[in-house]
């Protein structure tokens, strides 16, 4: 059950933190988001230092034998998988307060409600996610990609009405589906360095905001409108499907070696 015990922590902060900050910024400013987020993180902080006692290393840990992991070919592809293909929500939900004014012509006041149902959206993708990657957890990357691509071609004729919109924008939350299910795969390929796994996936993750965001800004720059993004986010998911087929490639090789020096 690695899958559901991957999914539960962040669903709490993920429902009530999204529209919060958004309400924030609206509010106040951009400014005001990154200082609640920032009062939050020093808050844990001294949590975490209170209540987590010291604990001494696993016998035999070393940063060395963390770092093997990265000699691993499955471990880069499955970061690949993450980075590419997890941009594609990125690509739409970095301009999704100007998407759903502009183009769905909804209230300013409205947005945090519809972020709302992005973060409801994120925790039932979750949810579901977990329990699929419990059950297969190949078949359910490769579906889960396959997926986002859908959700994100659906939303560039769902933008165009604020019902539709909203209901696109929770869709849209369910594509985070995919993460447990990478964190499971990253620390299977990743042998004995499961810290630095668990690590690099959130590493990824934020690889894929980074390039989400900067590949739907150069859409909307060159003039193809805040929708195009969705055709982006598309793109990103169909390359992440091309890692994740290189990806049962190359396993399917190694098995093939194994069993004949077997």
């Amino acid at each position: 059950r690695a899958g559901e015990a991957e999914h539960h922590q962040p669903d709490g902060a993920t429902l009530v933190g999204v529209p919060i900050a958004a309400w924030l910024g609206q509010e106040f400013g951009w400014r005001a988001a990154f200082v609640f987020v920032g009062a939050i993180a020093l808050l844990a902080m001294v949590m975490l230092r209170r209540g987590v006692p010291d604990l001494a290393p696993a016998p035999g840990a070393s940063p060395m034998r963390e770092l093997d992991a990265l000699r691993r070919k499955q471990v880069w592809l499955t970061l690949g998988i993450a980075a590419i293909g997890f941009g594609g929500m990125f690509a739409v939900f970095s301009y999704i307060k100007p998407t759903l004014t502009e183009v769905a012509g909804m209230p300013v006041g409205g947005v945090p409600f519809v972020l709302a149902l992005f973060g409801l959206g994120m925790v039932t993708g979750n949810l579901v996610g977990a329990r699929l990657a419990d059950k297969a957890l190949m078949r359910t990357i490769g579906t889960l990609l396959a997926w986002s691509v859908v959700v994100l071609v659906a939303f560039v004729f769902m933008a165009h009405h604020v019902v539709t919109a909203a209901l696109g924008t929770f869709l849209i939350g369910t594509v985070v589906a995919i993460g447990p299910a990478l964190q499971i795969r990253l620390m299977d390929v990743a042998g004995e360095a499961q810290t630095l796994a668990a690590a690099l996936n959130h590493s990824a993750f934020n690889m894929a905001n980074a390039l989400g965001a900067w590949l739907g800004g150069v859409a909307i720059t060159a003039g193809l409108g805040w929708t195009s993004t969705g055709w982006v986010g598309a793109l990103l998911g169909i390359a992440g499907l091309g890692m994740f087929a290189w990806s049962l490639a190359v396993e399917r090789r190694t098995l093939r070696t194994v069993a004949a020096h077997a």
